[in-house]
Order: structure tokens, then sequence, then C-alpha cells
């Protein structure tokens, strides 16, 4: 039995986090439960207004990522976690678009992340 137990390998699998944004999504005229829900402003125009969801390893990137969006126009920070790295921004549809373009563009083109498609519903 002990001769059984030595030809045994045992494999240790670690996963190790790459520069990359792995999901990017907007949502359009999300239904007011869905802010409520996620503790997002009540005070918005819900018929022009979009969420726009991310997220992104290492999970600090959240910080930048918050940053860029925030400077690039009139979008309302609702999340930003530095330790799973997800980002959450809400304003009206165009604000949100430019500003998930703006990070996803920068992220690429000069941290050079791994990136994935704005998916948009």
């Amino acid at each position: 039995m002990a001769d059984e137990h030595r030809d045994q390998i045992r494999i240790v699998q670690e996963t190790v986090a790459g520069k990359e944004i792995t999901f990017a999504h907007i949502m359009g005229g999300p239904a007011p439960i869905i802010y409520q829900k996620l503790g997002l402003n009540p005070q918005v125009d819900y018929g022009s207004s979009a969420i726009g969801i991310m997220n992104m390893t290492p999970s600090e990137s959240a910080v930048i990522a918050s940053d860029i969006a925030v400077k690039s126009g009139n979008v309302y920070l609702g999340f930003a976690d530095r330790f799973t790295g997800t980002l959450i921004i809400t304003g009206e549809i165009s604000d949100v678009q430019t500003a998930m373009e703006e990070i996803v563009d920068y992220f690429r083109d000069t941290l050079g992340y791994v990136v994935c498609k704005i998916t948009k519903r």
C-alpha cells in the first residue's frame, strides 16, 4: 500500500491575476428596482439613464478606472472596490458609454491590459 502512494503525483494549481478588463457592460434604461437594490442614486431620470459595470485585475485597477470615469464626463461613481476590481457608474447613456470607452482605451493603449469588448443592452 505504501508503494501506491509513492507513485501518485500531487498537482497544485494557482491562478495569477493578469492585467485585464474581464467584463464591461452597459445597461441602458435599467428598471428603477436595480438602482434601489444596488444602493445607487435614486434621483435619476430612468428613461435616459444607464448603469455601467466593469471588472478588472489586478483589483486595485478599479481606483484608476474610477478616476478616468469621473473625469470623462457627467457620471456618478456608484461603486468602486479595490479588493474585487469592480466598478459601477451611472449617468446618461452617452456619458456612461464615453466613460467606459475611455477606461478601456486607456487600459489597453497606455497600460498594456488585455481588454474585453464593451457590451450593451
